[in-house]
Parts: C-alpha cells; structure tokens; sequence
C-alpha cells in the first residue's frame, strides 16, 4: 500500500510537471522505492528489496500506468497528491521503522531510518522535478516531524515488546493524521529569530 500510495505521489508530480509516460514512471518508481533503497543501504541489506522483490517496482509501474490512462487534469493533481503523499509517509515510517529494528539497531536509530525511509522517496521525487525538497523549504507545512512522530511511536512499540499489526497501523494513522493536519492547518516549523527578519 505504502509503494502505491507513493508511486501515486510520484506519478502525480509528473503530470503537475508536464512530463511524459517515461517520466511519469521515473518518478513514480523514485518516490515509491528511493527511500527503502537508502535504508536498506545504511542498514547494510544488499542489495536492497526493491532490487531483489520486483513486486515493488511493478505496482509503482503499474501505478503510473493507471495514472496515464486516467490522465488527471494538472488542475485536480495537488489534493490526491498531497493525500497519496500522506498515505505513503504514514505506511512507510512504521514498514522502515520495523524492517530498521528487526536488523538489530536500537529503537532510536530505528526510528531515524523509519523517518528517513519515508520521507527519502518524497526528496528524490522533488529534486527530479527540480525544486527544493519540500522537507527543507521553511513555506511547507510539516513534513518529517509526522514522520518521526509515526516512527518514534513504532520504535516504542518494538522496544516494549507491543507491536502488532494492528497497533503498526494505529502509529501509521496517526502519522497520516498529523500530516493532513500540518497540511490543513499550515502547520510550520519555527524559523531561528535572525530568518524571520
């Protein structure tokens, strides 16, 4: 769900960028797969998943496949987007958080390659469509704090021995909430005092 959700998030970019069916699937298989592939690299799992289960790369071709054919309008991409976006950083905090402990890191560093895992696809995506990642940018809403917020309660989870199924997907809800929320919301970051002059 997590690699459809965020090859959608890809996918749409492509056409809010006027890019072709190449394009589209380029960007659908970076947002989907990038961040799993940088975890699985700094956790030492080579090669990574993605190389190795071509399931992933298939559902986020077939993702963008779909999307060609339905072929949105530019104007009617940013909501889905913004959603697609929301689903995958959710799923993919808690899948990367969990996949990061089972390979024997503590809790904490768990939690930063959960985070890492799901907001790495969303940079790549933005540094292929040339702007500045979305993460970085002081005018977007919170991004990698809903993330952390997602992995941080995973990583708890594990360590107490409490994480199940249904309690993975409680800590990816609540990682989805929080972001529709910051979206909603405009929720920001605060700037360092010297920046907001």
């Amino acid at each position: 769900m997590g690699v459809i959700a965020f090859a959608a998030s890809g996918a749409l970019a492509a056409v809010r960028k006027r890019l072709d069916l190449f394009g589209m699937a380029v960007l659908a298989c970076a947002t989907a797969l990038g961040g799993g592939i940088v975890r699985d690299l700094l956790i030492g799992r080579t090669p990574p998943a993605a190389f190795t289960n071509l399931t992933y790369l298939y559902a986020a071709l077939i993702t963008a496949l779909i999307l060609y054919f339905i072929a949105p309008s530019r104007r009617l991409t940013k909501g889905p987007l913004e959603v697609a976006d929301a689903i995958g950083l959710g799923l993919f905090c808690v899948t990367g958080t969990v996949i990061a402990y089972h390979a024997g890191l503590a809790a904490p560093t768990a939690a930063l390659l959960g985070m890492t895992t799901a907001i790495g696809g969303g940079v790549l995506r933005d540094v292929l469509t040339g702007e500045v990642p979305s993460v970085l940018r002081p005018d977007q809403d919170l991004y990698a704090i809903p993330a952390l917020f997602g992995a941080a309660a995973t990583a708890t989870l594990l360590h107490f021995d409490l994480y199940r199924a249904w309690t993975g997907l409680l800590a990816a809800a609540g990682a989805i909430g929080f972001r529709l929320l910051a979206r909603h919301y405009q929720w920001h970051a605060p700037l360092a005092r010297h920046a907001r002059d």
